[in-house]
């Protein structure tokens, strides 16, 4: 197997891991291995020394996701910086274009919708191929959706289906693929969790309902990120019943799956059930939402 190839494997497996061990776990081996591949790479000429940096980015790129589900943003956007300076040196230029893509997810995080959507444009002006502008269109449409505007929201995703629909057709992924690989219909998913922020929760809880039921047993950081989604969905909806059954099994894996940006999602369930502090299913789960809130991360 040539090298690439063999270093792309190896990736695909640390994606894998990535969803079980915490950050701070992974963050070690995936420096180790990023540096595996730049060593190799110096010692390279020509198409397989690119080839080769162009895996290192990769390498790097995730690492910057495994740095902001630590927590540490700052070190998650000097990542993405030096993945694309990596890809560049590599002669890819797109990798570019989904930095802006990955920085708004940071900003969106944040809460600022404003900065969201100008960052998921700036990915979606540059030319790039069309599963980055799909991710991108997919990125505008949560910033739209934080913002509270429904038809701008609408918009972004039914650009995203149609971009991430022709990224499939042309079948023209090369190397490690780009962006989450674990959900069967990403925009769908994504547009439950617009609905959400649109304060549309039951029509949000029906789709989001769907694709969860789709997602890999294995796949406990996406099970967690958007299982937390359809419970707070629910609990909108003032299912306060079904949400609580749908987050027990899901706060029990707090104690596996350490990520930043589930947690904010455990707390905003916290802020929502005190609207029912009286019902039966919330006193229940009580001490298991007090134990995933002080679970270190």
């Amino acid at each position: 197997m040539p090298p690439v190839a063999l270093y792309e494997s190896q990736l695909h497996g640390m994606r894998q891991l990535g969803q079980t061990l915490a950050p701070a776990t992974m963050l070690p081996v995936l420096r180790a291995q990023a540096s595996a591949v730049l060593a190799q790479a110096a010692h390279a000429a020509g198409s397989s020394r690119d080839g080769l940096l162009v895996m290192a980015s990769r390498f790097v790129e995730y690492i910057g996701w495994m740095a902001q589900e630590k927590g540490d943003e700052a070190a998650s956007l000097r990542a993405t910086g030096e993945a694309v300076e990596l890809a560049r040196a590599g002669g890819d230029a797109h990798l570019a274009d989904y930095a802006w893509v990955r920085r708004a997810l940071v900003t969106y995080y944040g809460g600022d919708a404003a900065r969201t959507v100008t960052l998921a444009r700036q990915a979606q002006r540059s030319g790039a191929p069309p599963r980055i502008r799909g991710l991108a269109a997919q990125r505008e449409a949560q910033g739209h959706a934080l913002a509270g505007d429904e038809r701008a929201c609408m918009s972004a995703l039914e650009r995203a289906r149609g971009l991430l629909e022709r990224a499939r057709a042309e079948d023209g992924a090369e190397g490690a693929v780009l962006g989450t690989t674990q959900l069967a219909d990403p925009v769908s998913m994504v547009e439950g969790w617009c609905l959400h922020d649109l304060g549309r929760p039951r029509r949000a809880a029906g789709i989001l309902d769907l694709e969860c039921r789709r997602i890999a047993p294995d796949a406990l950081n996406t099970r967690m990120r958007y299982g937390l989604r359809r419970a707070l969905a629910l609990a909108g909806a003032g299912e306060v019943e079904s949400s609580c059954e749908v987050a027990g099994e899901l706060l029990r894996l707090m104690g596996v799956v350490h990520s930043a940006t589930v947690r904010t999602d455990v707390h905003r369930l916290h802020r929502e059930w005190s609207r029912f502090r009286g019902n039966p299913a919330v006193r229940r789960l009580r001490p298991a939402l007090a134990n995933a809130l002080s679970a270190p991360e």
